[in-house]
Parts: structure tokens; sequence; C-alpha cells
């Protein structure tokens, strides 16, 4: 399938990053958006760093995909699928996006960072599908390049962090559900998942209410509260996963990993967990040289599934 490259309206959104390849930004899709509402007066909103590359976003309508490829020669062959948080409402595309690719990049994964579309009545007939609706086909038009990039197909995987988080647990836990007609019967599957900080569960005691109200609106049914959290929907077809989160998170309780994670025990699925004392909410990568940073416990859990060599 072929997907139109666009000229992105901000200066700076397309930058180069040192020794690795420039980025580009497609529109993820080719054609009309899946079950979207055209709404005139609503316009995407960027705030950007100094340096011009978009710092957060909001009131996203139309999803692009941002490609990062490390340095010719560097790549492995493994690829990764970012999901910015934001709580529904935005996306920090910086600091849980292109910061995070740069460093995959050192790792010599490719990295994709998607611009999901955020949920609103507004741009959609059903806006709690469109984020899963965009992750799908965003799974399925790496898969379906890989050779584009030389991926190995058998290795393509999902990291987010928060409510991005959320939305990498519901494709692992979703990936056949049909919510789209799509063009290809390339699985959208995640081969592994990354999780930070994560939204896990919809059930109002450890959920995150402003991710769940956004996304479920103010009066979900049951069915729909317990569809959606992800806990409740491990399966032996879930892809391994890695778990990183703060005890002191005041933001969205680290039940939601630790729940998280005793599914995929009960189901005997691969999954490791590291919950740090201190670290509160929305850290990003982590701080060098400290506990927290995390990239090293995770670079080491790829090396164990042999994803990085």
């Amino acid at each position: 399938m072929k997907k139109i490259p666009f000229l992105l309206f901000v200066l700076g959104f397309c930058l180069t990053f040192g020794g690795y390849a420039q980025q580009k930004t497609i529109n993820l899709w080719s054609s009309k958006i899946p079950n979207s509402i055209e709404a005139k007066d609503y316009a995407e909103k960027p705030q950007l760093e100094e340096d011009g590359t978009v710092k957060s976003t909001s009131q996203v309508a139309i999803p692009t995909l941002s490609i990062f490829e490390p340095e010719n020669g560097k790549s492995n062959g493994t690829a990764v699928l970012i999901f910015p948080g934001g709580g529904y409402t935005h996306l920090a595309m910086n600091k849980e996006g292109f910061k995070v690719a740069k460093w995959f990049n050192s790792l010599g994964i490719t990295a994709f960072v998607l611009k999901y579309r955020l949920p609103n009545d507004l741009i959609a007939t059903n806006k709690t599908i469109a984020p899963l609706q965009d992750a799908q086909e965003a799974m399925r038009y790496i898969r379906s390049n890989a050779k584009k990039w030389n991926l190995d197909t058998n290795k393509i995987g999902v990291l987010g962090f928060s409510a991005g988080g959320h939305l990498g647990a519901t494709i692992a836990t979703h990936f056949e559900d049909k919510v789209y007609e799509p063009t290809t019967a390339v699985s959208a599957r995640p081969d592994f998942s990354i999780l930070v900080y994560p939204v896990i569960t919809m059930n109002e005691k450890y959920t995150h209410m402003g991710s769940r109200n956004a996304l479920l609106g103010k009066n979900p049914t049951q069915e729909t509260i317990e569809k959606y959290s992800g806990e409740l929907q491990v399966s032996a077809n879930t892809p391994p996963t890695f778990l990183i989160h703060a005890t002191d998170d005041g933001a969205v309780p680290v039940e939601n990993s630790i729940n998280y994670y005793m599914a995929f025990k009960q189901h005997k699925v691969s999954a490791e967990m590291h919950v740090y004392k201190v670290g509160g909410h929305g850290f990003g990568l982590g701080v060098k040289d400290t506990s927290l940073y995390w990239p090293v416990v995770c670079e080491n859990w790829l090396k164990s599934l042999q994803l990085i060599p």
C-alpha cells in the first residue's frame, strides 16, 4: 500500500539527529481515514520546542507516522512502533516519541513514531476505536514494507508511555479485533511490547480517569470497561512484555503495571517488570547515571529475546 509523504506545517519537524538518518513523516492512511468525521473548525494544535521540534500536540485528527532509521549499515532488523502518551488528550511527541526513537536508533533498531488520533466525538463516529485503528494500520504498514527497511517481520514491537502504554497494551491484546477493513492480511500483532508507566486498567479504582474519560466517555458500560482493561485481556498469544513504573506515580498508580504483570504470570507468558521507589510520572527515558535510567535494563531485555546483538 502506497503512503503519501506530505509537507510538514512547522519548520523543524523533520530533523537530522547527528549520525542518524533523517526523519521522514508520512500520512498513515493513503485514502479516507476510517471511522472519521470531517470537522471544519477542528485543527491540530502543536506546541514547539525552542529548536522548532514539536514538543506536544493536541486535537489530532490526521494520524502520521514518523520514520527514524539507524545510521547506514547499523540496522539489525528489529523495529519498534512508538506511542507517545498524554492522557488521550495530547501527545508528548518529543520526550516520549522522537527522543526515544533516537535512542532506539543507537541500538540499531528502526523506530516509527505514531501520531495517532486523539479520541473525540467531533472527528470519529466511534472515538473509542480510533487509536486502535491507527495502531493496527501502522503495524500492518511496517510489516508489509519490511523489505524497504531491511526488517525482520518477526521482530517488530511496540513501545508506549502512559496513555500510549494503554494503546500498546490494547494492540498487544486486541491485535485480532477487526476494527476496520484492512487492505492486507498481514498480522497487526506486535512481537514484543515495552510499556513505561502505562495506563492499563479502566477499572475506576486504579485507572487514570482523564484517559478513561477521553477514550471511553464518562459513562462507559461494564463490558466496555473490561474490554479496555489490559489485565483482563491477556492470553497465551499476548507478546512478551517489559514494564517500567515508579511506586510514587501519582497520576497512574503502579498497580496498573503490577496487575498486568500478574496476568502474564497467570497465563505463563513472558514478562519482566521493574518498579522504582522514586520517579513519579512522565520521566520519559529517565535520568542518565541513575537507577531510573531504564534504557539500560531494557537493552538487556532486548538482548535476552535476541532482538539486538
